[in-house]
């Protein structure tokens, strides 16, 4: 598909993940703060949107198309499209369309997830696949697919192209996270390594003054379509809940960070306000006022880094090699 002439004077975002909670929140607040956002996920309204609007934000009736008026309707720049993170050809599609649309992609934000939390006995392999072609390998191919455009640069630009980044929902890496949902952690961390290892790319291609690839994953549990599910049984279980603009504020502070205090990092929302955005009081994002929400993740996380870090060895790239041969 050809690249169409630019049509906004914006940055542009796409947002993978971005119909209901968490994700729509962060599209609603890019466009907020001056980007114009795609609105990826796979539901949408196969009719125009005719109940109370908007509708409720963690509910089957928030849309992609939903989110977009949302955001319209607000005054910001939107584009829904559909996109089914489990079939590589529809993941390849919605970054040609986006290019296509805008002509240019300054930020990834994959917030697409499979979730079954349970023993290994108690996960079908079904489920197990499931969650690797949604997590982990739509992942893949959405920066792969991306990167290209990403890379781009464009001081002409308005404005101008720089290089690009990518924040993507997936948890810093220990072992307690494993326990009792094993097949779900596999699937995350491969993200959180894949975080790691692109970062790593960046450095080697000298491209880390300018591109980043982030990890995000919450503090403490933040509100969405999951957490309704326990707050309609047990009403109090909502003291423990955050609101979704505790998210979508880290990430615009990731998005706005130099690219080197950003790269690789496996971040906290909450650790990351507070270290790189000066936030103390973290009152405003509770979803009870007055109570402080439990905090899931441990205070001090383990470092990856050995002391042979920057050995490589000898370099290997068998891509190299298969292009020789053609």
């Amino acid at each position: 598909m050809a690249t169409a002439h630019p049509t906004t004077n914006k940055k542009v975002a796409l947002v993978v993940g971005a119909s209901r909670g968490i994700g729509r929140q962060v599209a609603i607040d890019l466009a907020a703060n001056g980007y114009a956002v795609v609105v990826a996920s796979k539901s949408y309204d196969k009719a125009p949107f005719a109940g109370r609007f908007p509708p409720d934000p963690n509910s089957n009736q928030s849309t992609i198309n939903t989110v977009e008026r949302e955001i319209r309707e607000a005054g910001g720049e939107a584009t829904a499209l559909r996109v089914d993170t489990s079939d590589p050809v529809s993941v390849e599609q919605v970054v040609a369309q986006t290019v296509q649309k805008y002509g240019r992609l300054d930020a990834v934000i994959y917030n697409a997830g499979a979730i079954w939390w349970a023993p290994v006995k108690d996960t079908p392999l079904k489920r197990f696949m499931l969650m690797q072609r949604v997590n982990a390998e739509g992942l893949y191919g959405i920066v792969q697919a991306a990167l290209p455009h990403l890379k781009t640069r464009d001081r002409a630009a308005s404005p101008p192209k720089q290089g690009g980044r990518i924040v993507v929902v997936s948890p810093p890496i220990y072992s307690r996270f494993f326990r009792g949902k094993t097949a779900y952690a596999m699937g995350k961390v491969a993200m959180s390594v894949l975080t790691k290892g692109l970062a790593m790319d960046f450095e080697r291609e000298g491209l880390a003054d300018e591109m980043a690839i982030t990890s995000i994953w919450p503090a403490a549990a933040i509100e969405s379509a999951a957490t309704d599910q326990f707050t309609r049984k047990d009403p109090k279980m909502a003291n423990d809940l955050r609101k979704p603009t505790i998210f979508s504020d880290a990430i615009l502070a990731m998005l706005g960070a130099p690219a080197r205090a950003v790269n690789g990092q496996l971040e906290l929302d909450e650790d990351f306000l507070r270290r790189h955005a000066g936030v103390d009081d973290f009152s405003k994002y509770s979803v009870v006022p007055g109570t402080t929400p439990r905090r899931i993740m441990p205070a001090v996380l383990p470092d990856l880094t050995v002391r042979e870090q920057d050995d490589e060895g000898q370099r290997i790239n068998l891509a190299d090699e298969v292009k020789g041969k053609l």
